[in-house]
């Protein structure tokens, strides 16, 4: 994938969206909430600080990524695939 965001930015692809319910329940489309979770498909090469130096970006490639629930407004399209482009401050928690 050709892609390389810049400084604290990091792109996301959203972890697929479940169609049932634990009960059995088939979601229509408008009922589903987008998921906040995501694999970590690009990062850029970190914050430049006051003093010059860049602090890298704590996660990376491969990742699986937390993000807060209003996170994640900048969607782009990517060879057909929709990605997530985040600030490192928007990622919550990186899951093991």
């Amino acid at each position: 994938m050709n892609i390389r965001p810049l400084h604290d930015r990091v792109v996301v692809r959203r972890k697929e969206e479940e169609q049932t319910t634990a009960g059995g329940i088939v979601l229509p489309g408008s009922a589903k909430e987008k998921p906040n979770q995501g694999e970590v498909v690009a990062v850029g090469n970190g914050r430049v600080l006051d003093n010059g130096d860049v602090r890298p970006v704590d996660v990376k490639v491969g990742d699986t990524v937390v993000f807060g629930k209003y996170a994640g407004s900048d969607t782009i399209e990517v060879e057909g695939e929709e990605l997530v482009i985040l600030s490192e401050g928007d990622i919550k928690a990186v899951l093991a």
